[in-house]
């Protein structure tokens, strides 16, 4: 499913236009960029958790070359699915 295909299943779940379904998911991605980026946590309960982990500094190679290269550390944001989200996959 992409971003317009969702738009439209909003838009028809939640009987609203297509337009108002657009503004709020950007609304929703929006919030949950911003949080994040201030290295907070988003809990949507039944769905699952939004965060900010720490990867470390790091050794890679080049596939082309084989050549060592070195990986700086970054912030990488990580999803963690709810009980109920498991559930309903499984």
């Amino acid at each position: 499913m992409n971003k317009t295909e969702l738009i439209d299943h909003i838009a028809k779940h939640a009987d609203i236009s297509k337009a108002a379904a657009g503004r709020s998911l950007d609304a929703l991605v929006g919030a949950v960029k911003s949080t994040l980026k201030k290295n907070g946590t988003v809990t949507l309960v039944g769905f699952g958790t939004f965060a900010v982990t720490a990867r470390a500094a790091r050794t890679g190679r080049n596939p082309r070359t084989g050549e060592a290269i070195k990986i700086k550390k970054a912030k990488v944001p990580k999803f963690r699915p709810g009980k109920a989200l498991k559930d309903a996959v499984n």
